[in-house]
């Protein structure tokens, strides 16, 4: 199937990368979200980052004026149902991502591939929901989208070859590269990456290291470009609480279980860096740990 126009579902971090880089491959781009504001604070973060990218000669300058022509934004998810492809970007909790693929049932052309952007829910029990199980598929990019270059392509139980074969062809006209994940919880990055931040926060609620500590001793002991309490931070401890609890409740393993101090940042709304708390506090000018 040819795919030339791309709805997307959720206009917050992850959906306006996604919006970015299909724009910037040459798809026209429909951006819903329920909020006007973060439909504009989408396109002004779009049009920013795009203009980071003409600054570093990765982009022209017209190249930028072409693809920020090519995105449209709607307050109305019925008009995303024309598209060929609809990606869903909203929060990560499975009753929302199933209140969206039922309101857009009504509104999708016989064609139209469903993808959910889920980092840890099933794609089988998603697309159960949808009136085309087959046409329905895990397409999981990373954060920040224009930056990294993995996609995750999982397929559901009834996701049938031409639309794994239609999706592994789109991400290649990104210019990224799609790693082929079964539907299990998590799936491939997450699976890995979740416990790691999970036990940094052990590691801390046991008292064994401070913030500063553990991320210090993973950035210049393993090599990572991030510490994982940073990362954490970055990701939003409520996506990083979410993702441990589905992996929890999905492989009924103790190993799995969510720390309590990750726990008590949520319900101190405590999220990282988009409410300006997490593990650090960003409100000065030079991010401050908290514990």
């Amino acid at each position: 199937m040819d795919i030339r126009s791309v709805g997307v579902v959720g206009a917050g971090q992850m959906g306006n990368g996604i919006a970015h880089v299909f724009a910037l491959a040459g798809y026209d781009v429909i951006l819903t979200d329920v909020n006007a504001d973060a439909l504009a604070r989408a396109l002004a973060t779009i049009d920013r980052n795009i203009e980071r990218q003409v600054a570093r000669g990765k982009v022209s300058a017209a190249d930028k004026t072409t693809a920020m022509a090519r995105i449209k934004t709607t307050l109305a998810l019925a008009d995303v149902g024309a598209c060929d492809l609809i990606i869903e970007a909203a929060t990560e909790r499975e009753t929302v991502k199933q209140a969206i693929f039922e309101d857009l049932a009504p509104h999708l052309k016989p064609s139209t591939i469903l993808t959910s952007n889920t980092s840890s829910i099933s794609i089988t029990r998603l697309a159960s929901r949808t009136d085309r199980p087959e046409k329905f598929m895990g397409f999981h990019f990373m954060n920040p989208v224009p930056v990294m270059q993995l996609v995750e392509l999982i397929r559901g139980i009834a996701t049938d070859q031409e639309t794994w074969d239609t999706l592994h062809e789109v991400v290649r006209k990104l210019g990224k590269t799609a790693a082929s994940a079964e539907d299990f919880p998590a799936f491939i990055v997450n699976r890995i990456l979740m416990p790691m931040i999970n036990e940094a926060v052990y590691t801390l609620y046991e008292g064994v290291g401070s913030v500063k500590s553990i991320d210090e001793a993973l950035k210049l002991g393993a090599n990572h470009p991030m510490g994982p309490l940073e990362l954490a931070d970055f990701i939003g401890l409520d996506t990083c609480l979410a993702i441990m609890n589905v992996l929890h409740d999905g492989l009924a393993d103790t190993k799995y279980r969510p720390c309590p101090l990750l726990t008590k940042y949520v319900e101190a709304g405590w999220l990282g860096r988009k409410t300006q708390r997490g593990f650090y506090d960003y409100r000065g000018e030079v991010p401050v740990p908290t514990r």
